[in-house]
């Protein structure tokens, strides 16, 4: 690689060899109204439903704030979405009406997540913030990023490069640039294009990254990026899956699922429900397999048409739908408030994505059930998880409904 995106020979020391980052920070506030933040940031934040910082928004907003490069390890269901629009938010100049932060995601759900929270967070301060992403008109992109300026974009690798490339996204006053869930993004093969784009935006400016876990991939990033990074790392163990219970039933076999489910079925609808499976293939199977037997369901996957993901993502967080089969696309990140059921149809192939998908059910301490499908090969997985986790998943008990 060339030396012209080189930040810094000193990148981060203090690397674990297992790719664990050790903290450097110590500084700890532990309520919104000691970080110094402008008055209309505290009211949006205290609108959207804050009340006390989470532990990484208690160690991380502050050294965001004050314009430090940060690598912050976190899980999914942490609060880290907050955290970086709060610190972006906080330093927008609102006179400007230029672009003045890039926050990347790997996928288009999340992207639109991370702008609901920037826009709701931001509501008082009158932020603009434009969600770029592909499989939208990018005439009518055009128009929204060069008419309506936003002060921050937040987008997916692909669209945002060719928006940088043409010149209609402006990056001369990008001060801030956020990559999100980057172990993620890194290893959907984003890499070179994220270099791209970095290689676009001003030599001065502010990289913050967040990440669960890290990756050889993401701690070269660190280094190429970073300017002696501040590392926030919130521990496996403060995540943890409290208020989730979890369950495991029993199916010897693959095929005896569908009809375990199917039986389930009175027990999701009491709530919402959203079922894991690993393969989109499969995905589009058990939907077919289930409208067949006259279940309501919807299905999510990364092959559909954008519009079409939107409007299931619509019907899902309103209610109209209640159960949603979907792959690890919507393990990350999306944050679906009323979900309390979370069914592994599959258990993941990753044992990260254990807590990606079942911390969807309880977020912020919220209760939350979780079940899992084993047949005789998937036990050892099943122990698997149980000890990278430090948790126990038991037989699921006849009154699981009363739980939920």
């Amino acid at each position: 690689m060339s030396a012209d995106y080189e930040r810094s020979d000193n990148g981060p020391d203090g690397m674990e060899p297992d790719g664990v980052i050790e903290g450097n920070w110590t500084e700890v506030v532990d309520s919104f109204d000691d970080m110094n933040l402008h008055e209309l940031l505290l009211r949006g934040i205290y609108a959207y439903g804050f009340e006390k910082p989470s532990a990484i928004q208690q160690r991380a907003i502050l050294p965001c704030i004050r314009g430090y490069d940060v690598i912050a390890q976190a899980q999914s269901g942490t609060g880290k979405t907050a955290t970086f629009a709060i610190s972006i938010l906080q330093q927008l100049d609102l006179d400007v009406k230029a672009t003045q932060a890039l926050v990347l995601a790997p996928t288009r759900e999340l992207a639109l997540q991370i702008q609901k929270v920037v826009v709701a967070l931001g509501d008082y301060l009158g932020a603009r913030c434009y969600a770029c992403i592909g499989g939208t008109n990018v005439r009518t992109e055009s128009q929204k990023l060069q008419v309506d300026v936003p002060h921050i974009v937040v987008g997916t690798p692909g669209r945002v490069f060719d928006m940088l490339t043409r010149g209609i996204l402006v990056s001369k006053a990008i001060k801030n640039f956020v990559l999100d869930e980057a172990d993620e993004m890194l290893s959907r093969g984003f890499k070179d294009q994220i270099y791209d784009i970095f290689r676009k935006l001003p030599p001065s400016i502010q990289v913050v990254l967040l990440s669960a876990t890290m990756p050889t991939d993401v701690l070269e990033v660190t280094k190429k990026f970073m300017r002696s990074p501040v590392r926030i790392l919130v521990k496996k163990e403060e995540l943890t899956l409290e208020g989730i219970r979890q369950f495991y039933i029993d199916v010897e076999k693959e095929e005896w699922k569908l009809d375990t489910l199917c039986d389930l079925y009175e027990t999701l609808t009491i709530t919402q429900a959203v079922i894991f499976l690993n393969t989109r293939r499969k995905v589009d199977w058990l939907t077919e397999r289930m409208t067949a037997r006259e279940f309501t369901v919807s299905a999510l996957h990364g092959d559909m048409e954008q519009k079409e993901r939107e409007i299931i993502m619509k019907e899902f967080r309103s209610g109209s739908s209640r159960v949603l089969i979907t792959t690890d696309i919507l393990a990350r990140g999306i944050d679906v408030q009323q979900v309390s059921l979370v069914i592994n149809y599959d258990l993941p192939t990753n044992r990260e994505n254990y807590i990606h998908r079942i911390g969807r059910g309880g977020r912020f301490g919220r209760k939350g059930v979780a079940i899992n499908m084993v047949t005789e090969d998937d036990k050892r997985s099943l122990r698997d998880i149980e000890t990278f986790y430090n948790t126990t998943v038991e037989e699921m008990p006849s009154n699981v409904a009363d739980l939920i």
